[in-house]
């Protein structure tokens, strides 16, 4: 499983890559293994204001519909329009061409309290157990 280090990580298994105000928010390596083959993702809308910690879209897998839980606060700027038509890229590449939205983030503190990749694995290792 892939845990890349340049990455911040949530509890809920999403991960956020951050550039400028900019956040781009997708769910982990964990999040789609566990989720199995993806058959939908519901886009929000561009101008969507999220909160950290709330669901602000569901994906549907083979096996369950499932929360997607925003890491941090912010309006929605740019959403993944390629996920309408393939949602399964989202497991062939979770932290590269799966990403589901961009946001500009409205409290860039709220990073601080986000995984980095070596916590986010000790935390996969606690759930484990």
């Amino acid at each position: 499983m892939r845990i890349p280090e340049d990455l911040r990580y949530h509890k809920e298994h999403t991960w956020v890559r951050v550039s400028g105000k900019k956040a781009t928010i997708g769910i982990t390596d964990y999040a789609q293994d566990q989720l199995g083959d993806i058959v939908y993702i519901d886009l929000p809308d561009v101008d969507t204001e999220i909160e950290r910690d709330e669901e602000f879209t569901e994906i549907e897998s083979t096996k369950a519909t499932s929360p997607v839980i925003a890491p941090l606060s912010g309006t929605i700027i740019e959403v993944n329009e390629e996920l309408d038509e393939s949602p399964e890229i989202i497991n062939e590449d979770p932290y590269g061409k799966g990403w589901i939205v961009v946001v500009e983030m409205s409290d860039p503190s709220e990073l601080d309290d986000l995984m980095d990749a070596s916590d986010y694995e000790r935390y996969l290792e606690e759930e484990a157990k």
